[in-house]
């Protein structure tokens, strides 16, 4: 895995993770792992369009994985996108 993130991509995610919402929704899929549309919109007292859009950012992110299944979307947490952000502000720390 690549530590030398490009800038863009950090300030993708770092944005990505700057929503209350969106933290709340990221929470709500790494402890179940994979979860339904209606199960985030448990999570999140917002519209259904709001919730979208929260998910939306959080796919375009690389966040999260979206995958389609007949009516259903499921959302699973994308562990490696994860860990290159943690190999990231891991390499920034040791440069102290």
């Amino acid at each position: 895995m690549n530590q030398d993130m490009d800038p863009k991509a950090v300030e993708k995610l770092a944005k990505a993770l700057s929503d209350r919402n969106r933290l709340l929704i990221l929470q709500k899929i790494a402890q179940q792992r994979c979860v339904g549309c209606c199960q985030v919109n448990e999570v999140v007292p917002l519209t259904q369009p709001a919730v979208s859009h929260h998910l939306k950012v959080l796919v375009e992110a690389g966040l999260v994985h979206s995958d389609k299944a007949g009516r259903n979307i499921n959302l699973s947490l994308n562990m490696d996108k994860v860990q290159e952000l943690i190999n990231y502000l891991t390499q920034l720390k040791s440069k102290e």
